[in-house]
């Protein structure tokens, strides 16, 4: 369903953002657990979504399991997939610091995948950034800093080295920079360029957010874990489902609209429907204020082939 929406809306770029969420357990659920992170006690799912907010992937995991854990599992038949049924589409790939392991590099470069990917602060990175930085008698000290560069860089765990770029920021009034890394395939681009492309990747948190809050996505109402993963996955299909009607069939102005308002404008409508010989009518009150989004939406509906 997803790839033949794709195809309605001619996307020639895919964006495949990762992460993980948190769904809380109560009682003795199957396989639930401490998730320290978190705080609490649950499940650890692990999702994939594009840059329309398509939920692509979703897996059901313990909650002690690590951020990255089964990444590669994850990722590998997803790229698949998408190479061979939309073989003409770039792929990139975008994790948080969660996900900087070479099992997302190596399985991004063996499949011609481009990657972006945050990086953990650690000594060596903090030493590197730090050769960058310049302070002189004309530094303005009560303005703040912000610098980038370009770097190729390996890590002890890296088979070769890699192209990195770092962000360098002195807060107004403060002495020291802070820095942030990320690690990725994209050879081409300005530090500047890359980092604004990384930091888009904060509104897979939206679209999480909306699944939770608008689908139950994170409910957990069986003591089994394998019902838990199909409850979970029936709310993806449930907010992909919405999501497919905002993007064909709603105007730029409304497609931004979550679920709640959608179920008072165009669900929860009171209307009579109408028997005769030949159709079926669905007729609406003229008080309706929203009807014609709802006929937009009904129309557009019935256009797609």
């Amino acid at each position: 369903m997803i790839d033949r929406v794709r195809l309605l809306t001619n996307q020639t770029a895919t964006i495949i953002d990762i992460d993980s969420t948190h769904s809380d357990t109560y009682g003795k659920q199957e396989a639930t657990n401490y998730n320290a992170h978190y705080g609490t006690e649950g499940y650890h799912p692990l999702l994939a979504t594009d840059q329309d907010g398509n939920l692509l992937k979703a897996v059901l995991r313990p909650g002690n399991a690590y951020t990255s854990k089964d990444v590669k599992a994850f990722l590998t038949p997803l790229l698949k997939h998408y190479q061979t049924q939309l073989p003409t589409t770039d792929i990139l790939v975008r994790g948080d610091s969660g996900f900087a392991t070479p099992e997302v590099y190596d399985v991004c470069e063996a499949k011609d995948v481009f990657y972006i990917i945050r990086l953990k602060r650690n000594r060596k990175l903090q030493n590197l950034a730090e050769k960058f930085v310049k302070i002189n008698d004309q530094t303005q000290w009560q303005e703040e800093e912000t610098h980038y560069y370009s770097e190729i860089y390996q890590s002890a765990s890296w088979p070769k080295p890699r192209q990195i770029y770092i962000k360098s920021t002195r807060v107004a009034g403060e002495l020291i920079f802070s820095h942030e890394f990320i690690v990725t395939n994209l050879t081409n681009l300005t530090a500047e360029t890359a980092f604004e492309l990384y930091h888009k990747r904060g509104q897979m948190e939206n679209y999480i957010k909306e699944a939770k809050t608008g689908f139950f996505f994170d409910k957990t109402d069986s003591s089994t874990f394998n019902a838990n993963a199909a409850r979970m996955m029936v709310s993806v299909l449930a907010y992909n489902i919405v999501n497919f009607l905002k993007q064909l069939t709603l105007t730029k102005h409304d497609s931004g609209l979550c679920v709640s308002t959608l179920r008072i404008r165009l669900f929860k409508v009171a209307a009579r429907v109408v028997h005769t010989g030949r159709r079926i009518q669905l007729r609406l009150s003229s008080y309706h204020i929203y009807h014609r989004l709802f006929y937009q939406a009904l129309q557009r509906i019935q256009a797609i082939e």
